[in-house]
């Protein structure tokens, strides 16, 4: 398997666009992603209790199938808008539908931006007149630059790998920046594939991906009312459908997906609001691997442990304190943690380290922690990013 910097256009039979429909002051705001073929879907969601109308649309269209299309604007999130907000939902799939004559139930719809505030549509409408027109293979760039909000960078990767005889690719984009501790079950991805897949297969493929990816990741605790994942699988690559575990490359797909979710989930996390610093945090020792991604996930989100990596600060007893929080029943007298290349406590007690050498291990573009619970072989890995002044710049002023 290799990976590549392609995205939503790498497999077979996928086309894309993103252009600059004005729902934002200015870049890319509105993208369509198409298949020329029918495509199983399959999709993780949101579990905020306040959720955006296109999230509610989004899982019915997936849940009866198949779908050809996906539109998504960024610069405003259609969500707490009231019945307008569902009927402009509805408008944006009829409207897909209508400039690629499918039926609108097989379009996909995604919002993101501002809450609270409608939709311009007559600017939407225009925009996805626009963008269908533009549809390319080479379109897939533009896709993912207009998904972002406040992202600094687009986000997109692609896998190409073998099924027998037959070569399958999987392409995929995502947006995150702030608003991010995704519980899915405004963090966007938007995967495609080549492989013939059931859609049963792919939702359990895509839920597993989900939890070792998108779950793992936290920027600022907050989890966004219009997350979701959303994979279209067109068959295109003509390997043998895989229907399950038993099947033939089932093992390798997933794999692949995997990464790929994987490598979104730390470009996501990376490009955290204001940001200097990637944090990984890996857990092993703990009883299951879900005790190990509760623990992972409460270091990774702690402001005060983000605060001190941005500080530079070796400040080990937030780290302890964030697994003792986390709801996990651990021993804390079996905690070892180490910070960079030290080990700074053992059996749950502080030991010496060199505060300089922790210093330079802070001051690293990818800061890595390593906790080891010693009650068990379950293991979880986390990303997040150091908090810093520019944050509080940035959300400060979000709607400016």
């Amino acid at each position: 398997m290799k990976t590549v910097q392609e995205g939503v256009t790498f497999p077979q039979g996928f086309l894309a666009s993103g252009i600059e429909a004005h729902i934002k002051k200015q870049d890319r705001d509105l993208a369509v992603v198409y298949s020329e073929y029918p495509c199983q879907a399959a999709g993780v969601f949101t579990t905020n209790k306040v959720q955006a109308s296109c999230v509610a649309y989004t899982r019915r269209a997936v849940e009866k199938g198949p779908v050809r299309a996906l539109v998504v604007n960024s610069g405003n999130a259609n969500a707490c808008t009231g019945p307008q907000g569902v009927e402009d939902t509805l408008q944006m799939a009829h409207l897909v539908a209508g400039e690629l004559s499918i039926n609108s139930h097989e379009v996909l719809v995604a919002s993101t931006g501002v809450i609270g505030v409608n939709l311009p549509m007559d600017r939407v409408a225009r925009g996805i007149k626009q963008a269908c027109s533009l549809l390319s293979r080479d379109g897939g760039e533009n896709a993912s630059a207009a998904i972002m909000t406040t992202d600094t960078v687009p986000k997109q990767v692609g896998a190409e790998f073998t099924i027998g005889d037959r070569v399958v690719r999987i392409g995929a984009m995502a947006k995150g920046s702030g608003m991010i501790h995704p519980n899915m079950a405004t963090m966007l991805a938007f995967i495609t594939t080549d492989a013939a897949v059931t859609r049963d297969c792919l939702q359990e493929a895509l839920r597993d991906a989900t939890a070792v990816s998108f779950n793992m990741i936290s920027v600022d605790g907050d989890t966004s009312t219009n997350d979701m994942a959303v994979i279209m699988a067109n068959g295109q690559a003509g390997n043998e459908i895989i229907e399950g575990p038993a099947s033939e490359g089932y093992s390798i797909f997933k794999q692949a997906l995997d990464q790929v979710c994987m490598a979104l989930a730390q470009m996501i996390a990376r490009d955290g609001e204001g940001a200097t610093r990637l944090i990984e945090v890996e857990v092993a020792g703990a009883r299951d691997d879900g005790e190990a991604r509760t623990v992972a996930r409460s270091v990774v989100s702690s402001s005060l442990f983000k605060a001190a990596v941005y500080g530079e600060d070796a400040n080990w007893g937030r780290i302890i304190c964030a697994v003792g929080y986390s709801g996990v029943d651990i021993n804390p007298d079996t905690v070892d943690i180490w910070l960079g290349r030290q080990q700074v406590a053992r059996n749950g007690s502080g030991m010496p380290f060199d505060e300089e050498r922790a210093r330079e291990d802070l001051a690293q573009e990818v800061v890595k922690i390593r906790l080891v619970l010693n009650q068990g072989t379950g293991r979880a890995t986390a990303w997040g990013c150091d908090l810093t002044y520019d944050y509080i710049r940035i959300n400060a002023s979000y709607r400016s």
